[in-house]
C-alpha cells in the first residue's frame, strides 16, 4: 500500500482519525477530510508531529459542489486516489414520533447522501484508470433495530446498500467496494449516550428493556479494531472481496 493515495471523510472522528493513522503507518498519502477545521488540524497536527504523510482537506461532503472542488483539490496535491474511505457520520437520538425533520434530513445529508456525493466524485476518476477501492463505514444497526436510532440506523442501510449496488456497476473496472460495519466503539459519538458512569458496563452486558443483547466478546471496539478491517478491505489481501459487509461488534448482532 506504500506511496498509494487515500481520500478519508470524517478524518477528525475517532474512527475516521484511526483509519488514517493506520493508512499512515503504511505509507499510504492520506487526504484528510473534514468539516470540523478545528478537529481536523488537531489530529492532523499530531499525526504529521509522528512523521506520517497525512494532508488536512476540510470540506463538508453535504455539498456536491464542494466535493467535486475537494477530489479535484486532492488528485492535484497528492495524486490519484486509489483509496476510498467514508467514514462521516452523525447520530440525532430520539423516538421516531418526536423526531423532527430536521434531524432526519441532517442525518440523511451525511450518512448517505454524502456517502453517495463522495464515491461519485472519486468512482469516476478512478474507472478511467481501472483501479480503486471504496470501504464505507456503516453501521450494525444498519441491519439490526435499535430504539430511538431509527435516522441513524436507516441513514446507514441506505450508504450499506448504495456502497453495494455501485460496487456491482463498478466491478467491471476492477473496482472493489465494501462495508465495514461497526458495533459499539469508544468513540466521542458512543460516549454521547451515556448518561453517568454506568454507561460502558450497560453497553456490554446489554438493555433487556431496549432489546439489546450486549455484546458477547464483553469489551468496546476500539477505533484501532475497525480500522484494521477497514485497511484489510482496501488492501490487496483482499483483492477477491467485493459487495462484502464485515461486521465488526464483538458478536453484538449475534452473527447477524
Amino acid at each position: 500500500m506504500e506511496d498509494a493515495v487515500a481520500l478519508v471523510t470524517g478524518a477528525a472522528g475517532g474512527i475516521g482519525a484511526a483509519v488514517v493513522r493506520a493508512l499512515g503507518r503504511r505509507g499510504v498519502r492520506v487526504a484528510a477530510v473534514d468539516r470540523d477545521t478545528g478537529r481536523l488540524d488537531e489530529a492532523v497536527g499530531k499525526m504529521a508531529a509522528d512523521g506520517l504523510p497525512v494532508e488536512a482537506f476540510p470540506a463538508d461532503v453535504t455539498r456536491a459542489a464542494e466535493v467535486e472542488e475537494l477530489v479535484e483539490r486532492v488528485e492535484g496535491t497528492l495524486g490519484p486516489v486509489d483509496y476510498l474511505v467514508n467514514a462521516a457520520g452523525v447520530l440525532r437520538l430520539g423516538p421516531v414520533r418526536r423526531q423532527s425533520d430536521e434531524d432526519w434530513a441532517a442525518t440523511f445529508a451525511v450518512n448517505a447522501t454524502g456517502v453517495m456525493q463522495v464515491s461519485r466524485a472519486v468512482v469516476n476518476r478512478m474507472v478511467p484508470r481501472s483501479r480503486g477501492a471504496i470501504v464505507t463505514v456503516a453501521s450494525n444497526a444498519a441491519g439490526t433495530p435499535r430504539m430511538e436510532m431509527a435516522a441513524y440506523a436507516a441513514s446507514k442501510a441506505a450508504a450499506t446498500m448504495f456502497t453495494k449496488c455501485l460496487a456491482l456497476e463498478v466491478a467491471c473496472h476492477g473496482i472493489r467496494c465494501n462495508v465495514v460495519a461497526p458495533g459499539s466503539t469508544d468513540t466521542a459519538m458512543l460516549r454521547s449516550m451515556w448518561h453517568d458512569e454506568t454507561g460502558p458496563q450497560g453497553t456490554i452486558d446489554g438493555r433487556p428493556e431496549a432489546y439489546k443483547v450486549g455484546i458477547p466478546l464483553g469489551k468496546l471496539a476500539r477505533p484501532a479494531d475497525i480500522a484494521d478491517a477497514v485497511v484489510f478491505l482496501l488492501s490487496e489481501r483482499a483483492g477477491h472481496i467485493t459487495m462484502h459487509d464485515l461486521t465488526v461488534d464483538g458478536g453484538a448482532t449475534l452473527g447477524v
